[in-house]
């Protein structure tokens, strides 16, 4: 018998995958903005957003000044960034106040040194902070006494949250067993042997009462 022919398989040529973002040139996977690490597939305005000091609100404001000063679009990734344009970036950050933004989202509405309007990010932020908590607790204000003794300063309640020392009410029995054995004095033989007497004083008690005579009886007139 004739043998049927073989037919050979013919493999498609794969199409060429595309390049990933972070493969392409002049692409950076981590870029520094304002001195915090953002990774380069994150667009511009959320990058922003996550520098400490500018918020969700202002850092839409700011991404609008950055595409007006500069010509860069919000939604455009920090790798394709250039060193240069980083630079520009962060200058602009470091003076927001400097620029159409509106005074209420600054974080230094009238500074208490300055009085003018500011905003400052990231080292200079945290710095400020730990200033004016010093101010208050130096000045003996109530917020300063709040600071002082690790409470909450706002006004909000600390029946339930917020406590810092022992509980009230939470002790264990073993704790309270503890206290009364220290409280009992040495050589009684702690709890046990000092309940033992009033235990016993029943009995002498009775003896007594019977050794004692019989009152006698009064004569009726």
């Amino acid at each position: 018998m004739a043998k049927k022919p073989e037919h050979k398989e013919v493999k498609k040529a794969a199409a060429p995958k595309k390049a990933p973002v972070s493969e392409k040139e002049n692409f950076r996977g981590i870029v520094r903005i304002a001195g915090k690490d953002v990774r380069g597939e994150v667009p511009l305005r959320r990058a922003l957003a996550r520098v400490k000091g500018i918020g969700t609100t202002l850092a839409v404001a700011a991404s609008a000044t950055l595409h007006q000063e500069l010509s860069i679009d919000p939604n455009m990734k920090v790798g394709e960034l250039t060193d240069e344009q980083i630079e520009n970036i962060d200058k602009i950050l470091q003076n927001l106040n400097n620029y159409k933004i509106p005074p209420y989202l600054f974080n230094r509405r009238s500074d208490f040194m300055s009085g003018s309007n500011r905003h400052i990010i990231m080292n200079d932020l945290i710095f400020e902070n730990t200033q004016d908590v010093e101010r208050e607790k130096k000045s003996y204000t109530w917020k300063g006494y709040r600071h002082a003794y690790s409470q909450k300063v706002r006004g909000q309640r600390t029946r339930n949250t917020g406590r810092t020392g022992m509980a009230v009410g939470v002790l264990r029995k073993a704790v309270l067993a503890a206290q009364a054995a220290a409280k009992a004095p040495a050589g009684a033989g702690g709890p046990a042997a000092a309940a033992a007497p009033a235990a016993g004083a029943a009995p002498a008690v009775a003896a007594k009462a019977e050794k004692k005579p019989a009152a006698a009886p009064t004569e009726k007139k």
